[in-house]
């Protein structure tokens, strides 16, 4: 016999997908997901969860590719995962979620069921994201059944893709009990990319070939031309002409030493993760600004001072200066920023020395529920790791364990209490316990210089986002 509970949730998930349907009639609209599609057919697992589980694979009604895995020893619960990027590609990637799956084996090896999505074209779109991460769980249900207990996993900007879900679709009635952020991009897009902008200025300002004197020019917040041929190899190659970052010392020129202090003085990115930042600030900030928003401006930077070089009077008489499009700043904040309109369990786990999404993010993310008054959801945890793509497999672990222990009973832990537990989880993953229950990250804007009016969070309100949603046409576009 079906327990009560299940009938519930399960009159509950339909309910919720008239409702999104009916709601959707443009795209300012709360997002209409659809669990049509292929039926999951069965796949190979990747290597890690050989004999362990059955894998599947398909694509749904709006051409994602998803992959999905069930333990043999399942415990009832699932894990729907979102990932980060955002990838470039022009369509899903069929390779992603079966890559991701292998990547979070530790959730299926922990007995949860798993599902992810590859988002049905890359670019940036975190709306679209969380629309084809809510398709998956619904294939999932549809499928095998509703589970006992759904969680969702975001890593890096899929934090910021699991958080706008939460928000959506995971209301105190809704389909998810908990989130687990990991890594995550929560200080939203209209906030979040603020010194990658910066590091696209200042680089030009000291280097001067990108673009060159005798290219084209074009104003930098569209991070390149709409036509440029230009690859990350060329871009490399410019980075290494400029501040020699991927040479020994004793092989950069003094200019180059110079330029490259100079630079990561300024703009506090860390000298192993520059090319990674300065590639989205050139490839995907053209992907923002030229694919998704039609060449308008999003992104500001007057009345910005920047400091820590050896001349500063000099480098802000002449960097690059340029001002948002108001449309342009409400139509990624409407699509990327979170409002802390949360009702469900949300844990997060950090490194502390994360070198691409600041730890500062989580500040962000703690004042943003905060202004909401959604603070009492929130448990955050942080580890002395640094690297931001991955983490101690016991660390994960140990944060879905005490997510899923919050859940069932009701009992908010502590950020002690979590470090404690992760030992037994040690035994036997034997990859390390590195948490500092006792650290808390400096505000937002210690790390970033703050816009206008960037020192209040949310960035953008509950009653912003509805009023937003009212003018029709908003956001980006699936």
């Amino acid at each position: 016999m079906t327990p009560p509970s299940t009938h519930r949730r399960r009159r509950t998930a339909a309910l919720a997908a008239c409702l999104a349907t009916l709601a959707a009639a443009t795209l300012g609209a709360a997002p209409a997901a659809q669990a049509s599609g292929g039926h999951p057919a069965p796949s190979d697992c990747p290597d890690g969860l050989a004999g362990k589980a059955t894998c599947y694979t398909g694509q749904d009604a709006n051409g994602a590719y998803y992959a999905i895995a069930v333990p043999h020893r399942w415990n009832g619960a699932l894990v729907v995962h979102a990932h980060g990027g955002p990838d470039l590609g022009d369509a899903s990637d069929p390779g992603r979620s079966t890559e991701d799956l292998g990547r979070w084996a530790v959730m299926v090896d922990e007995g949860y069921a798993w599902a992810g999505s590859s988002y049905r074209r890359g670019g940036y779109g975190t709306r679209m994201a969380a629309v084809d991460t809510e398709n998956v769980r619904r294939l999932f249900v549809r499928t095998f059944g509703a589970p006992k207990r759904t969680y969702l996993h975001g890593q890096s900007w899929g934090g910021n893709v699991a958080a706008k879900v939460v928000e959506t679709y995971g209301g105190a009635h809704g389909p998810y009990d908990g989130a687990l952020l990991t890594n995550g991009v929560l200080g939203g897009g209209s906030r979040g990319y603020d010194y990658r902008v910066d590091l696209r200025v200042v680089y030009q300002f000291y280097c001067r070939n990108h673009p060159r004197p005798t290219e084209p020019e074009y104003p930098l917040w569209q991070g390149l031309r709409a036509d440029s041929t230009m690859t990350t190899t060329g871009l490399r190659a410019r980075l290494r002409e400029c501040t020699g970052y991927d040479l020994a010392p004793a092989e950069r020129t003094a200019q180059q030493q110079r330029n490259l202090d100079d630079i990561l003085a300024v703009t506090r990115i860390p000298e192993r993760t520059l090319e990674s930042h300065l590639r989205f600030a050139t490839f995907t900030f053209r992907d923002i600004v030229h694919t998704r928003l039609g060449g308008r401006n999003p992104f500001d930077n007057r009345g910005v001072w920047y400091s820590g070089s050896h001349d500063d009077v000099a480098l802000n008489a002449g960097v690059q200066r340029f001002a948002a499009d108001p449309t342009a700043r409400r139509d990624l904040s409407y699509d990327s920023d979170l409002t802390g309109d949360v009702a469900i369990p949300v844990l997060t786990l950090h490194a502390i020395d994360d070198p691409t999404a600041f730890v500062e993010h989580e500040a962000a993310y703690r004042e943003t529920l905060r202004g909401a008054h959604r603070d009492r959801h929130l448990v955050q945890t942080f580890t002395r790791e640094s690297e931001h793509s991955e983490l101690s497999t016991a660390e994960y672990a140990t944060s879905i364990a005490a997510l899923d222990a919050w859940v069932r009973t009701g009992r908010k832990p502590t950020a002690g209490a979590i470090a404690a537990s992760c030992a037994r989880f040690d035994a036997r993953y034997d990859t390390g316990c590195r948490y500092d229950p006792d650290f808390h990250p400096a505000a937002y804007a210690s790390r970033v210089n703050p816009r206008p009016g960037g020192l209040r969070w949310p960035a953008m309100t509950s009653v912003q986002e509805r009023s937003w949603s009212r003018i029709g046409v908003v956001g980006i576009a699936p």
